[in-house]
């Protein structure tokens, strides 16, 4: 799932979300992104997590009190 954001340098929070995870189609390099940077967390369906700071693949890693990842 997190392999577009492998250049942060760290794991992201298995409960962020972005439009782009639900489009099933394959990548096509001629179609530009739909990544628009609006982002979500699972535990809040807001732009909030559960610690009440903005979710975002640059914030939501290891050491963020609600960070999650899968074992």
């Amino acid at each position: 799932m997190h392999e577009q954001f492998s250049h942060l340098g760290h794991d992201i929070c298995h409960c962020l979300r972005y439009k782009g995870m639900f489009i099933n189609a394959p990548p096509d390099p001629t179609v530009p992104s739909c990544h628009d940077g609006s982002y979500w967390c699972v535990m809040t369906q807001t732009v909030l997590g559960p610690d009440e700071q903005v979710v975002e693949p640059e914030g939501c890693k290891p050491g963020r009190s609600c960070y999650f990842i899968l074992v």
